[in-house]
């Protein structure tokens, strides 16, 4: 089956009409500003002049859905043009250091005499205020003061980097697009603007709220790889093959771990209860061995039809050609047959 073309978003996306002005960034700016592009939304983007600079693809997150506009912000005559846009549009996104937009005359204040419904939202890593707040930084360092790197990895190795998707995606792209629609709401119904903070460092906690719940509780251990979620139990961990690859396991519930030990050849009866976590390395052993008997394809093939919370760990370039991601279109293609996400969330109409 072929992947389907790159989607455009159709002008009765969820998001049509609303007018987003947004100061060119990197990070979770422009990959939260994507997904409301994704659902219409009518994007402007201020660029810094740049020419002969070289033109990106139309299709990626960073480009797609996007009218921009070069402008310089300490001429004169480019900043009435940027007063006329904020005058004009719902919605004002920027990511730079606090004080920047105060300088250059486009603070929160300033902007909202010029347009009082403005919901206008600050993307930063470390939030608009405390000893850091002026402080450069990236994903790593946001989630390291989070806690949240301290607490992914091996118990017997260092943190584990996952990507840039706690800092940056999650705690400050999807936080920002969560403020960006309560404050539009607001907005809407009392005619009032306001100023959403988005720091990635906040969101990286915020995320991590379940976690540092259950280590108040008692149930969770300040260690890294000793917990339910973080590979610690051998029923949710990942396991290698005799290939080379990798297969994830998650099998909490007792009728998926029932599943899991028997589609591995083991009674459960016999192995030791994994109700004590003293038994846990002996059962890690028992699960590895049987793993490293047989290749990938192999257990996949297995462990598909059974509701055991078992899945092959696919690469990058396997991914897109997976049945289900390839049935839901999950992943599209580019005009140089190149994958790209597919649109995420998804909107249909109520049926009766």
């Amino acid at each position: 089956m072929s992947l389907a073309p790159l989607q455009t978003t159709p002008a009765a996306g969820p998001l049509a009409g609303l007018k987003v002005l947004e100061f060119s960034a990197i990070g979770p700016v422009p990959w939260g500003v994507s997904l409301l592009a994704d659902m219409a939304a009518q994007i402007t983007r201020v660029c810094r002049p740049q020419a002969g600079q070289p033109s990106k693809a139309a299709d990626t997150l960073s480009e797609r859905g996007r009218r921009d506009v070069h402008l310089d912000l300490k001429s004169g005559a480019d900043q009435a043009q940027v007063r006329a846009l904020i005058a004009e549009h719902d919605v004002l996104i920027e990511g730079m250091r606090p004080g920047v937009m105060e300088r250059l005359g486009l603070g929160p204040a300033d902007c909202h005499a010029l347009n009082p419904r403005l919901v206008y939202v600050r993307v930063t890593g470390w939030g608009q205020d405390g000893p850091l707040a002026l402080r450069a930084g990236h994903d790593i360092n946001y989630i390291a003061l989070s806690g949240a790197l301290h607490a992914i990895g091996p118990r017997d190795g260092p943190p584990t980097i996952p990507l840039n998707l706690v800092g940056d995606y999650g705690g400050g792209g999807t936080f920002m697009v969560i403020g960006l629609l309560a404050a539009l709401l607001r907005a809407r119904s009392s005619g009032q603007g306001c100023v959403v903070d988005a720091a990635m460092l906040d969101g990286a906690v915020r995320q991590s709220g379940v976690v540092y719940e259950r280590l108040a509780q008692g149930s969770w251990r300040d260690q890294r790889g000793v917990n339910m979620l973080d590979g610690g139990t051998p029923w949710y961990s990942v396991y290698q093959t005799a290939c080379g690859g990798y297969m994830a396991v998650g099998a909490i519930e007792p009728q998926f771990y029932r599943v899991f030990v028997q589609a591995l050849g083991l009674d459960e009866a016999a192995l030791p209860s994994r109700d004590d976590p003293a038994n846990w390395d002996a059962l890690r052993q028992r699960f590895t061995q049987c793993f490293l008997a047989r290749t990938r394809a192999h257990w996949s093939a297995v462990f598909e039809p059974l509701d055991a919370c078992v899945s092959p760990v696919l690469s990058l370039s396997e991914a897109p050609l997976h049945p289900h991601n390839q049935s839901r279109a999950v992943f599209t293609t580019a005009a140089d047959g190149s994958h790209r996400a597919g649109l995420a969330p998804r909107f249909a109409p109520l049926r009766e």
